[in-house]
């Protein structure tokens, strides 16, 4: 069967992915499925950047915007909506982009990984959330790191769900996590991927465009989209989203609201770090500096890039 051609934008947070996928997705007449881990819960647009009514009337968007935030979501879900998605949007003579910032589902999506049974053992489960609580997550990345790097990278220190099961999963079985998806790669990938990334040369670059949008984010309403989330019910999904769990200790009144934004803005540039670090693992990315090239110059690139590809690929089915 021929593997399907589907693009991936991929880059840290606030570095313009969204964007740039959706003119490519005007250009290629396609469509973008997300790979945001937190996109995908309704109600908390403002802190997970939901692509904005403009840009869902520039392009069609899938799997945004639809899941409960109590409702379980797991990696493998995601892989599977992901992949019906993509052969959907193929099937209609599309073309599918994929966008976002989630490495594992990146990941998981275009490695096509399969996800073992791993069992579960509560009282293990309650003593690594008691862990979690007592030290917090940048401890618990850290520990994790020392037995599989790869998935602490990956993971945001709020994720408290992903980080108690990455432990877990070392106890139960023997073996991290990253180990398990080598070993799940039962089936080749059934995508062609061509993969953009989006960078700075200059960190500061990217630092400063984090901490635009954070004021931004303020500034259209994050504080109350926060107190909403966490006067309504206790969400353990909300927490995880980079803006609440920071904002908490000032709607609790223990901070002040501008220590509470530099927290905020801080974190933002660690996860965009820790974003780097994981994408940057994947050689067949093509990056593209932002703070060197405008973004019509990097779709004139891309759109040349991917016009060859297509020739190429052309030409091979003719052979």
């Amino acid at each position: 069967m021929d593997k399907i051609f589907t693009l991936a934008v991929v880059g840290p947070t606030a570095s313009g992915k969204t964007e740039l996928a959706v003119r490519l997705a005007q250009k290629f007449d396609g469509e973008i499925v997300s790979a945001d881990s937190m996109q995908i819960y309704k109600g908390m647009d403002i802190a997970v950047a939901m692509p904005t009514s403009q840009e869902r009337q520039r392009a069609v968007h899938h799997l945004i915007d639809f899941v409960s935030p109590d409702t379980p979501f797991s990696v493998a879900k995601y892989t599977d909506l992901a992949g019906k998605c993509i052969r959907d949007i193929h099937n209609r003579g599309k073309l599918p982009v994929v966008c976002g910032g989630t490495g594992m589902y990146i990941n998981s999506l275009f490695e096509n990984i399969t996800y073992l049974s791993d069992g579960y053992d509560e009282a293990l489960r309650e003593k690594l959330n008691r862990l979690y609580d007592e030290i917090g997550g940048e401890k618990m990345l850290c520990m994790l790191s020392e037995k599989d790097e790869k998935t602490a990278c990956a993971l945001h220190p709020n994720d408290k769900k992903r980080i108690v099961r990455a432990f877990e999963l070392i106890e139960l079985t023997g073996q991290t996590k990253t180990r398990q998806n080598e070993l799940s790669k039962i089936n080749p990938p059934e995508f062609d991927v061509f993969y953009i990334g989006l960078t700075a040369s200059d960190r500061q670059y990217l630092y400063d465009r984090i901490n635009k949008r954070v004021d931004i984010m303020l500034e259209n309403g994050l504080e109350n989209e926060a107190r909403q989330f966490f006067s309504c019910s206790d969400k353990a999904t909300a927490v995880q989203a980079i803006g609440y769990k920071e904002l908490k200790p000032y709607i609790d009144g223990l901070c002040t609201y501008e220590e509470a934004v530099q927290t905020l803005k801080m974190q933002t540039r660690r996860y965009a770090k820790r974003q780097l670090t994981w994408f940057r693992r994947n050689e067949n990315i093509i990056w593209f500096e932002t703070d060197k090239m405008t973004f019509d110059e990097i779709e004139e690139s891309v759109c040349a890039i991917i016009e060859k590809k297509r020739k190429e690929m052309q030409n091979n089915e003719q052979k």
